[in-house]
This record gives structure tokens, C-alpha cells and sequence, in this order.
């Protein structure tokens, strides 16, 4: 029996039936967004399915039967009423670097859509005055409310994000034209957004606030993304001889309700996984430069091992606006950053934790801030060493190789701050580098008596780490002895695997690691 074909690449629902196509069906969710409301956003990463969830709306609701043949809704669907639909596809829009281009990028849109339906349409009008007269002709033309949809709504913004001026202009332009949508509700049937990134409705959907935001909205957490039912069926015969625990490790993991069962696995991914021979990659991370991200993380000095779990309230989780971007929460709306777990306070508001989706994305971001800090040809002669000297034991190695690291860090890094004499600073560039090398790193790790600094469980043998500043105290014998007071090994005692205490001396003067000790336990 011949596999069916990839859609790698693939944004059109017709295409990938007739192509033949592995699709898992979604359809579902088009009959159950319908009948529960009317205007709807949803956020999620880059690279999810959000363009192929858009064309199946899309299709539905031109009346395209046969498109949805063998799934859900070919015999859950009126398809005796079609309704026209407007389509923004911000997807694939490059260029948008003035307010000018964007605008222009509109219009077009909008003639393409008058052109289709032979509407006579305004040319010299805003563009959001062009967007009422198109919805009201179409409604008065097919005598039939409007569909529009917007894929990708925030992409003119997040291409240029890095110069506010720029951004704030092109979010000015999109306000124009998404708030709109809001005066002309009896000509509209449905109205769906997605978008990556979620602009506080203040700076972006002040005229469309009657959005209903469902990116954490448990019905719909696997809308977009492959769940682990998914891989085992649909993907069956696709990866049959693949090593599920391994598979589940390093791509599954995102989670879009705080529900331990709702985890969904990046589409681009697994396909590009299984494409690729079955060779474990950073597929997604790949796709994107996180540069924005990493210049927050500069300039806010966060403390790495916290990113293993750092608690928010769900009020600060769904907006950020240009002015004020907060590292953790775009981290969680790009993609870098998802659910860890859910809970509930005694007022009754909902915190989320986050962490690391999957291996992948917490091996490739702290891989980007090792190699910021020294380079790619230093960092990969590093990791070398790291892999070499824990898995022979050789802690002389080890700490050679650490000092190394620091001695090979641009005095540019220390101009104008106090970074040096920050303990967190040093705890974060080593995070960084034992995450990049793919070990199983747990910073801040809880015991009962208190939190390791930094744990590794290699194949081989735990590693305990804790930190300690000069200015503290004058050896590292005072950060090994804190770990034996406290008994942070005892936690480990049941893997039957040797266990080493490390403690190591910083000196923000030299800006290297001073002093190294360790023993065995017990």
C-alpha cells in the first residue's frame, strides 16, 4: 500500500485532497465555530496550520462540497447556501515595511475581491471605507451576509517590530481597516482572525473589541497542530518503526488550555521529521529567527533557569502592545514558550505556568543565547568539550572548558552595566550551554530543603551545581557545602546512578569561574 503524500508547504484544503494528501480532518471545528458565535480570534505559532485552517473556513462557507468528501462535514453542513467571503492573506505579504506599502497591499486585496464578484468599488476612499461599500454591494449582490477572513493579521507588524515608529504606523493602518468590521455587524455572517501574536484591543482592536478570543479556549486547543491520537493513527503507517517516547520528547509538548491530555505536536515538524528520514532536527526553530526575543532577554537579564517554570496571571497572557512587549509573553504567543500547568487562586483568577514546549525549542534557544555570547565556532568547540569531559568524569576538563567559555565572551557584553556582578548572569550562560547540548537540565530544582541551582541527569550520572559570587565568600567549598547541608542529593538517591556535587566560585573582576570543587556522593 503506497503512503499517502506529505502536504508539506500546503495551505489549500482543495489542493490537498486532490493531491492525495495525509489531512487531518478539522472540519469539526468549522461546524462548531458557526454555531456557537460569530466573531472569533485565535493566536497560535508560526508554521501550525492556521493559513490551512483558514482555507477550510473558507471553503465551507463558498459551499465547496466536495472538498470536505469523507470528513466530518460533508454530511454535517447546509451546503445549499453558499456566502460570499472576503480573504486577507497576510500569510505570504513580504515587504510591508512603511505604512505606505501596507496600505497599498489592501487595496489590492480589495480589488482582487471587487474584480472577482464585478463590484464596482471607490479607489480614492480609505481603505477601510472601501472594505464597508465591497461587504455592503456583496450583501446586496448575493443577498447574503458576508464571511471575512484574516490570516495572519499581525504579520505587517511583527515584520517590523523592531522599529516602533514603523510598527506603530502599520498597526495604524490595520486598526483602520479591522475596526471596520464592527459597524457593519448586519452584513456580516462570520468574521475570524488568527495571528501569532495577540495586540492589546487599546492599541489595535479598540473598534473591534467584540472579538471572541478562544487561543486558550479548551474546545479548541487542538484546532491547529497534530495530537498524540494523531500520530498514532493518521501517522501510523508514516511512523511505524519511530521511537514514540523519543518522537513525543522532542516535538510534542504544546499546550493551549493548561489540560495534560490537550498537548499537540507542530505540524511542520513531524511532517519535515518523517520527510527527513526520521532524523531528530530543529525543523520549526529553524523556519525563524527569534533575534527579537533575544534582545529582550539582553536587555532585561533574565535569570535562564526560571524559563523551566515562570507563573503569570491569564489577564497579562493574551496582549502586548508595541510600547510594552514583556519577554515571557510574546515568548509564549511565538511559539517559544507554552503551558505548562493551570491553576485556580482562592479569588478565583487563573495562573498559567510556562516552560519549554519540547526539546527542541530548549535546546535550539539556549543554543542561540550560548552562541551569542562567543560565537558558533567557539560555542561548537565548547559543547565538544562539555560532552567529552562529563561523560569521562573529567571535572579538570570541565571546569577548563567553562573558564574558556567566559574568557571567550567580548568585553562589549560588560560596557555600561553591572552584568559581572549579577550571580544569576553566570548560572544563565552555563544553563545555556549544558541545554544546548542536549542534556536534561532542570534549573532551580526543588527539593525539600530548598532549590538546587542546576541539575543535569546525564546517561551517565547526576550532576549537582551550585553557584556562588566572590563577594559572598572566597572558595567554592562554601557552594559545596551548601549542597551537602541541605541534602540536595538525596532527591537522586533512587535513579542508582553516581551522583557529583559541584560548587563553583564567580569573581565579577576577572568575570570567570575562580574556584571549582566537587566530590562524589556519598
Amino acid at each position: 500500500m503506497s503512503l499517502k503524500k506529505l502536504p508539506i508547504g500546503y495551505s489549500s484544503l482543495i489542493n490537498m485532497r486532490q493531491e492525495n494528501c495525509l489531512y487531518i480532518d478539522k472540519s469539526a471545528f468549522v461546524k462548531m465555530l458557526a454555531l456557537k458565535g460569530k466573531y472569533y480570534f485565535l493566536s497560535r505559532p508560526r508554521r501550525f496550520g492556521k493559513s490551512v485552517l483558514i482555507d477550510t473556513l473558507h471553503q465551507a462557507f463558498i459551499g465547496n462540497r466536495t472538498a470536505f468528501k469523507d470528513l466530518y462535514l460533508e454530511n454535517h453542513w447546509d451546503w445549499s447556501i453558499q456566502y460570499p467571503v472576503i480573504r486577507f492573506g497576510f500569510s505570504g505579504v513580504g515587504g510591508a515595511n512603511s505604512a505606505e506599502l501596507l496600505d497599498g497591499m489592501i487595496r489590492s486585496i480589495l480589488n482582487d475581491h471587487a474584480e472577482q464578484h464585478d463590484i464596482e468599488i471607490p479607489k480614492e476612499a480609505s481603505h477601510g471605507l472601501i472594505l464597508e461599500a465591497l461587504i455592503k454591494k456583496l450583501f446586496a449582490k448575493y443577498k447574503n451576509q458576508v464571511v471575512v477572513l484574516v490570516d495572519e493579521y499581525d504579520k505587517p507588524i511583527l515584520d517590523v517590530i523592531e522599529d516602533e515608529e514603523k510598527a506603530i504606523a502599520n498597526r495604524e493602518v490595520l486598526k483602520n481597516l479591522y475596526g471596520t468590521l464592527k459597524e457593519l455587524d448586519q452584513y456580516l455572517k462570520f468574521v475570524f482572525l488568527t495571528g501569532v501574536s495577540k495586540f492589546s484591543k487599546v492599541s489595535l482592536f479598540s473598534g473591534l473589541n467584540n472579538l471572541q478570543d478562544i487561543t486558550l479556549t479548551p474546545t479548541y486547543a487542538d484546532i491547529c497542530g497534530y495530537t498524540q491520537q494523531d500520530i498514532e493513527t493518521e501517522f501510523k503507517d508514516h511512523l511505524h518503526s519511530v521511537d514514540k517516547q523519543q518522537l513525543k520528547k522532542w516535538y510534542n509538548g504544546y499546550n493551549f488550555s493548561g489540560t495534560e491530555t490537550q498537548k499537540v505536536y507542530n505540524p511542520f515538524d513531524i511532517l519535515l521529521f518523517i520527510s527527513n528520514h526520521f532524523e531528530y532536527r530543529s525543523y520549526w526553530f529553524e523556519t525563524g529567527s527569534p533575534s527579537f526575543l533575544i534582545k529582550l532577554l539582553e536587555k532585561n537579564r533574565f535569570y535562564m533557569p526560571d524559563f523551566e517554570s515562570l507563573s503569570l496571571p491569564e489577564s497579562s497572557l493574551g496582549d502586548i502592545d508595541i510600547h510594552h512587549i514583556p519577554f515571557a509573553v510574546l515568548a509564549f504567543q511565538t511559539g517559544y514558550f507554552t503551558i505548562k500547568d493551570k491553576t485556580i487562586d482562592p479569588s478565583g483568577r487563573v495562573w498559567y505556568t510556562l516552560s519549554y514546549p519540547n526539546q527542541e525549542v530548549k535546546i535550539s534557544l539556549t543554543e542561540q543565547i550560548a552562541k551569542l555570547a562567543v560565537g558558533p565556532v567557539e560555542y561548537s568547540h565548547h559543547v565538544q568539550s562539555i560532552y567529552k569531559a562529563l561523560s569521562l568524569l573529567d571535572f579538570d576538563q570541565l571546569k577548563e572548558t567553562i573558564q574558556s567559555f567566559f574568557s571567550s565572551i567580548p568585553n562589549d557584553w560588560y560596557r555600561n552595566n553591572d552584568i559581572a556582578h549579577y550571580e544569576g548572569f553566570y548560572c544563565s550562560l552555563v544553563y545555556s550551554y549544558f541545554c544546548a547540548a542536549a542534556y536534561e537540565v532542570i534549573g532551580e530544582d526543588v527539593t525539600n530543603k530548598g532549590r538546587i541551582d542546576l541539575t543535569i541527569k546525564a546517561p551517565n550520572a547526576i550532576f549537582i551545581f551550585e553557584f556562588k559570587m566572590k563577594k559572598d565568600q572566597d572558595s567554592a567549598m562554601g557552594a559545596l557545602s551548601q549542597i551537602k547541608n541541605k541534602k540536595y542529593a538525596d532527591k537522586y538517591r533512587c535513579f542508582k546512578k553516581p551522583i557529583y556535587l559541584i560548587g563553583m566560585l564567580f569573581d565579577a573582576e576577572e568575570k570567570n569561574l575562580m574556584d571549582f570543587v566537587w566530590e562524589s556522593f556519598p
